[in-house]
């Protein structure tokens, strides 16, 4: 999986919001909101390929959680991201 180009996260206040630099890319209905795990991991892998092993390895690291719930929430990070089109295959 990779991250599409064209969004950039930002920082607002305690949040972390993604945002679209290309008018092809805005969609006004959502607003792409992340929390401190998700943006470090946004991050650490944006313009690069990954996998669920690649986020889980993150997070183990920053974390230090169990690898079994790291790769889950991994995976269900890349299915929402996908789905918000921030995320391709």
């Amino acid at each position: 999986m990779k991250t599409v180009e064209g969004f950039t996260l930002r920082s607002l206040a305690k949040e972390y919001i993604i945002t679209a630099e290309n008018i092809k890319q805005i969609n006004f209905n959502k607003m792409i909101s992340l929390n401190e795990s998700a943006a470090y991991l946004w991050q650490s892998v944006n313009g690069k390929e990954f996998t669920a092993d690649t986020l889980a390895d993150l997070l183990v690291e920053r974390y230090e959680i169990d690898r079994e719930t790291a790769l889950r929430d991994s995976e269900a990070i890349m299915v929402k991201w996908k789905e918000a089109g921030i995320a391709i295959d």
